[in-house]
């Protein structure tokens, strides 16, 4: 590990100024990401940037009926708090189905959504990859990839974003909350807060230089079936080949609308709105419409039935209540 210099935040405007203002500076939290990534000289920070004194670890109702998640609430809180398992069990579920236990206890929600890829590439240097060094190219396009993005990829990246927890709050529509380093505060639809890899894999998020996510906000709770179905290569600690977030309303056994995030697909939360509008005519009709423009390789052709069938097996188990 190279040596770097620590500080310890004693503000949210005043951690931001410290990374915006020292070239190579990070923040660490959990650090359940981070530090393996240094460890393996993916990531060399020249000063880290401590997070986790800033009292945003709390999660608060909303005035307007929805729930406000502080940056720091660990996974294991998030998922335990009953107002979020009677509300928002999705995201519960889809927290549950992360990472261990252990690593749920350390790791935050602003670091959850802003954890990097899993791709082998991006962790073996010996490797190029555009995502961790700009224009060198991409080893997974070509490689093993069975893994990979089928949905909003580039010839430059076709990496897959690997948080559970970012898809269900994609289903909600939460709203990632920040802070600049001149202290002004922002609000960003979690919709757009990551970005498709285009020409600049390397660039994962809409954030700026310094700009430390605060909270997220969830609105008020949608009424209807909550499901989170993960298919995985094994039954515990493993990313998801594919992943689904739903939030659905059924009349009688029959499933009539609702929400649909997907995970495991591209190389962020994957949500068509107009698919969900199809939700009442059956899976087919929705993925047709989810998996229009993909691009699949030798390897990870296997996704496109299989959203097809997690899909259905969703819906049939939120028609069971």
């Amino acid at each position: 590990m190279r040596s770097f210099t620590y500080e310890r935040a004693t503000s949210p405007a005043g951690a931001a100024a410290a990374v915006a203002h020292r070239p190579g500076a990070k923040f660490i939290a959990g650090g359940t990401n981070l530090l393996d990534l240094m460890k393996l000289e993916i990531e060399a920070p020249t000063h880290l940037v401590d997070v986790n004194r800033l009292g945003l670890d709390t999660i608060e109702a909303t005035p307007e009926g929805g729930l406000r998640i502080g940056a720091l609430v660990r996974n294991t809180d998030l998922a335990a708090d009953p107002r979020v398992r009677k509300e928002y069990a999705v995201l519960t579920r889809a927290l549950l189905a992360g990472a261990s236990g252990q690593l749920r206890n350390k790791a935050t929600t602003a670091g959850n959504l802003l954890q990097r890829t899993r791709c082998p590439y991006f962790y073996e240097t010996a490797m190029p990859c555009n995502k961790r060094a700009p224009g060198s190219g991409c080893a997974a396009i070509g490689g093993l990839n069975r893994n990979h993005a089928v949905l909003g990829t580039s010839d430059a990246c076709i990496a897959t974003h690997p948080s559970d927890m970012a898809v269900a709050k994609r289903a909600l529509d939460a709203t990632v909350e920040t802070v600049s380093p001149d202290g002004t505060s922002h609000a960003i639809p979690i919709a757009e807060l990551h970005r498709l890899p285009e020409d600049t894999p390397e660039v994962e998020t809409d954030l700026k230089t310094g700009e430390l996510i605060t909270s997220v906000t969830l609105p008020r709770p949608v009424a209807g079936v909550h499901v989170y179905r993960k298919v995985r290569d094994r039954a515990s600690y493993a990313f998801a080949t594919v992943s689904v977030a739903a939030v659905l309303t059924r009349e009688g056994e029959r499933i009539v609308g609702g929400r649909l995030a997907f995970g495991g697909l591209a190389h962020k939360p994957w949500r068509v709105e107009a698919a969900e509008r199809e939700i009442g005519r059956g899976a087919e009709a929705v993925a047709e419409i989810v998996l229009a423009g993909a691009k699949t390789t030798e390897h990870n052709a296997f996704k496109l039935p299989l959203v097809r069938r997690t899909l259905a097996a969703t819906l049939a188990e939120a028609a069971k209540g």
